[in-house]
Formats: structure tokens, sequence, C-alpha cells
């Protein structure tokens, strides 16, 4: 019987690699590896907030589907790198959930504003 350190060394699934060292640089050495190909990120908040704090994130889509849930985590942590984003993309699907795609800029900058009269 292999030990949980075993299982965990190994992926299971089809083109799937285990970072277990500094998961930050093993992140940006396989974006360099991937040519025109993506790495996605679905359904880990905490896995988004860490590359999101390493600056490892070239796109973000966030999907708002209609309907209010309740309580939940927060994906944009406070603390967080304030980031500047361009919206690249915006649609809504026939069962009316937005899609928001968004690249980051580089870092906000604050400053004031004149509204118009």
């Amino acid at each position: 019987m292999k030990s949980e350190s075993d299982r965990s060394e190994r992926a299971c699934w089809h083109n799937t690699t285990v970072l277990s060292a500094d998961v930050a640089a093993e992140v940006a050495r396989t974006k360099e590896r991937t040519e025109g190909g993506e790495l996605q990120i679905h359904g880990s908040g905490s896995l988004a907030r860490f590359l999101m704090a390493h600056d490892l994130i070239d796109q973000y889509n966030l999907l708002v589907f209609p309907v209010v849930l309740g309580r939940g985590r927060r994906l944009f942590p406070d603390g967080g790198l304030p980031t500047a984003f361009e919206q690249t993309e915006a649609r809504t699907t026939a069962s009316r959930i937005s899609i928001h795609s968004y690249r980051p800029t580089g870092r906000a900058r604050f400053g004031s504003f004149a509204l118009d009269d």
C-alpha cells in the first residue's frame, strides 16, 4: 500500500503535473513551457488568490449568475495587490449568465477625478 505522500507526488489525470516545491516558480516555468496553450483555474479560490499575489494570472474570466445564494467567500482578498484591468470581452449567454474577461495592465494608480456637470 502506498503512503499518503506517495499518492500526492503523482497525478492521476492525463497531462497533469503535481507541483510540490516553490509553487509560484513552478507555475511561472509551466507557463513559459506552454507555447500557445493555456493554464486554467476552476473552482479553487485559494489557488487563484495565491496566483494573483504572485502576478501569475494573465486573464480573468468572471461569470456572474443571476441568482443570490447568500454568503460566500471573497475572491479578491483584503490586502491584495491593487491591480488595474482592461476589459477584453463581455457577453451574456442564452441562460443570462454574464461573462466578463479582463487582463491585468499593471498596478492601480490612485488619485482624484472631477465629476462632469
